[in-house]
């Protein structure tokens, strides 16, 4: 199989899972429904997001949309079972939790739950979620096991999403992904892809997604008081009259490597603001700059 067309611009679903705040089920329909009319057909998410919740969300906004308008991505490592065990980051009822299992058995057993929240009959790009701790069991089982189902046809592609860049280096090498998710690893404040992984990926014909661009915020909805690193940053972009966020979502793009960004929003009207600010020009000088 090979990847799907994918877009410059995707919606994550971090915050259909209420990231760091709650965010009602009309709210969660709402943003998807602005991605949808802002023409975002890329739309990713994962068991862990809202604990089941951001798939459930998705997977009814989606429901009535055409299957083969859009890509849908999710991931696998993390079962979502009942009983306490803290939400964490999301703003969810503690009566579930997630359990870490990159076994062959949990990969297959993650994606049919999946399928099920997300009430579709396949999902386009299925990635291993955050394996940090779990490599030979990542990449000799759960990557294992991906590459069985793509080669049944099961999924188009398959990868890796992780927070660090060593280890998704590792699984270029060492496997053969279709794609990578990298958060917050090429962006304005955050650049560790740079030095080894984007070149790799580059070299070796690996596409790239971007994610985390925002850092929960600061490069979005900058506070009135930002942290040291983060003011030379608006001051360029305000000297140049470019929107922050659109600096932030253009400047991973700029590296071959990268195919495509995604985006979170609590709200419709963020989805708005951050398309207009994503179709804003940039010019050369404020990257000089930067």
């Amino acid at each position: 199989m090979t990847l799907p067309h994918l877009p410059e611009l995707g919606l994550g679903g971090g915050p259909l899972g209420n990231y760091l705040r709650p965010v009602s089920d009309g709210q969660a329909r709402e943003v998807v429904d602005a991605a949808w009319e802002s023409g975002i057909r890329y739309f990713d998410t994962a068991p862990y997001y809202g604990l089941g919740l951001a798939e459930r969300r998705l997977g009814a906004a989606l429901r009535d949309r055409p299957r083969s308008e859009y890509v849908l991505s999710t991931k696998v490592g993390r079962l979502i079972r009942p009983g306490p065990g803290g939400p964490g980051i999301f703003a969810v009822a503690d009566d579930r939790h997630a359990v870490w299992d990159f076994s062959r058995d949990g990969v297959l057993r993650s994606l049919e739950e999946s399928l099920e929240r997300l009430g579709t009959g396949h999902v386009d790009i299925l990635l291993v979620h955050d394996p940090d701790r779990h490599w030979p069991q990542a990449l000799d089982e759960a990557f294992a096991t991906l590459a069985d189902l793509r080669a049944q046809g099961v999924v188009k592609a398959i990868g890796v999403g992780m927070n660090q860049p060593a280890m998704l280096a590792a699984f270029v090498r060492n496997a053969d992904p279709d794609v990578l998710l990298a958060a917050g690893q090429c962006t304005l404040l955050r650049r560790t892809a740079f030095d080894e992984l984007l070149p790799l990926c580059a070299e070796r014909g690996v596409p790239v997604v971007a994610a985390g661009l925002f850092h929960r915020g600061l490069l979005a909805e900058p506070p009135s008081d930002p942290p040291p690193e983060v003011r030379p940053i608006l001051d360029a972009c305000a000297a140049y009259g470019v929107p922050v966020a659109g600096a932030a979502m253009r400047f991973p793009l700029r590296h071959p490597a990268v195919r495509s960004i995604l985006i979170g929003a609590h709200t419709p009207a963020q989805v708005l603001a951050n398309v207009a600010d994503f179709r804003t020009p940039v010019p050369e000088g404020l990257w000089a700059a930067l």
